[in-house]
């Protein structure tokens, strides 16, 4: 093989395999630097009822391991949560919608870990009004603010909170989701969310929202300005892992070896067709063929509806977390970046049987994931320290 195309293979092809989109490809190794997960540890050494809630939350499940989260606690018995406007995906979500649905899940665990130290929470979203949907308008008015109350009800599901992972492997197909199990799942929502909770393990669904799930991937890779979105989150050995502690973390040895060498390449996606773009999407290909099931979160498009799929999503995780099952998204049909149009209107038609969404009023799929069983282990991922989260 000649050498500049090795390079590229080992480079490109295991970027294209780990990242984003196509963090499904799974080749990341397992086993991360300590301190670059010690926050699945829980809050060691913490004693502030809010300090200790918030380390919790910041385990939770977010576009690209971004972390956007900045929390204020300089207000007593007020946790104030706003977004690093550094932490955004323009070419991937365009609109800020995916980065929103993290404060969602952050907000979740957030008041889930607050209920098990026994304080409530008033939750309120967007006191100062909603972002605007162009990311260049963002400013730093708060997505939430949460006033802590007396006699909060601890929830079962905070039990799985640190347990919590996103499978990024082919799940075994000897192992269906049965429908009990599936219904289980839903079945966490808490009552009166506004967005619903759906899902299929019915054969003849499979087939069409597997199709999907490759189809639209394949978008994400072949759309230079998306697949380099990721490239450019890409954490590579334990130096780069720990120094940054977000991203998508890769440490096995073989592309540490390449890095060491300089020899890997961030410059530019693998190009289609080379033995590097074909050993991506057969991975990628894998994950949507063995997807043993699907589960979705659906409603309305406010800025308010895309923080409540988040915490619903959480919720979901949580669940599947505690009936053994992984859940991983698989959200690139519902990207609205151009290219992905066709996919974007295809997923509304398969999900909820109903054209795309003309306005934030009308149902649309806020998250879309595949469930089955993993084969192996799963592993946490990396999380910044908590004090790079927290204005106090």
């Amino acid at each position: 093989m000649h050498r500049r195309n090795f390079i590229r293979l080992a480079g490109g092809g295991t970027i294209a395999a780990a990242t984003g989109t196509l963090a499904a490809c799974g080749v990341a190794g397992p086993h991360y630097p300590a301190e670059a997960v010690e926050a699945w540890q829980g809050p060691v050494g913490e004693t502030e009822v809010r300090r200790r809630a918030v380390a919790y939350a910041i385990t939770a499940p977010n576009p690209h391991n971004l972390q956007p989260w900045v929390v204020d606690l300089r207000e007593d018995g007020v946790i104030t949560l706003r977004t690093d406007r550094e932490r955004v995906l323009p070419h991937t979500d365009p609109l800020g919608r995916q980065i929103l649905i993290g404060h969602g899940a952050f907000l979740e665990l957030l008041v889930l870990a607050l209920a098990q130290q026994g304080a409530g929470s008033e939750v309120q979203l967007w006191p100062q009004g909603p972002l605007p949907e162009a990311l260049t308008a963002w400013d730093d008015r708060p997505v939430a603010r949460v006033t802590l109350q007396p006699a909060g009800q601890p929830d079962p599901l905070f039990a799985q909170v640190l347990q919590r992972r996103t499978p990024k492997s082919d799940f075994d197909t000897a192992r269906p989701v049965a429908p009990e199990v599936l219904a289980a799942l839903l079945a966490s929502q808490r009552p009166g969310a506004p967005l619903q909770a759906g899902g299929t393990v019915d054969d003849a669904r499979l087939g069409p929202l597997r199709a999907l799930c490759w189809e639209s991937a394949q978008v994400e890779l072949l759309t230079p300005r998306t697949m380099m979105e990721s490239i450019h989150l890409t954490r590579v050995g334990p130096s780069e892992i720990l120094r940054h502690r977000d991203g998508i973390s890769l440490n096995s040895p073989f592309v540490r070896a390449v890095a060491a060498l300089g020899m890997f390449d961030r410059t530019a996606p693998p190009a289609e067709g080379s033995a590097a773009y074909e050993s991506a999407m057969g991975r990628f290909e894998g994950h949507s063929r063995t997807a043993m099931g699907f589960v979705w979160i659906a409603g309305g498009n406010t800025r308010a509806d895309q923080v409540q799929a988040g915490r619903a999503y959480a919720r979901l995780q949580l669940r599947a977390t505690a009936l053994g099952v992984g859940m991983h998204p698989m959200s690139q049909a519902l990207q609205e970046f151009a290219e992905m149009a066709p996919h974007y209107e295809r997923v509304h038609q398969l999900v909820l049987g109903r054209p795309a969404p003309r306005s934030a009023d009308d149902a649309t799929v806020q998250m879309f994931c595949r469930i089955g069983y993993p084969q192996g282990e799963v592993p946490a991922t990396p999380r910044r320290p908590l004090a790079q989260f927290v204005r106090a």
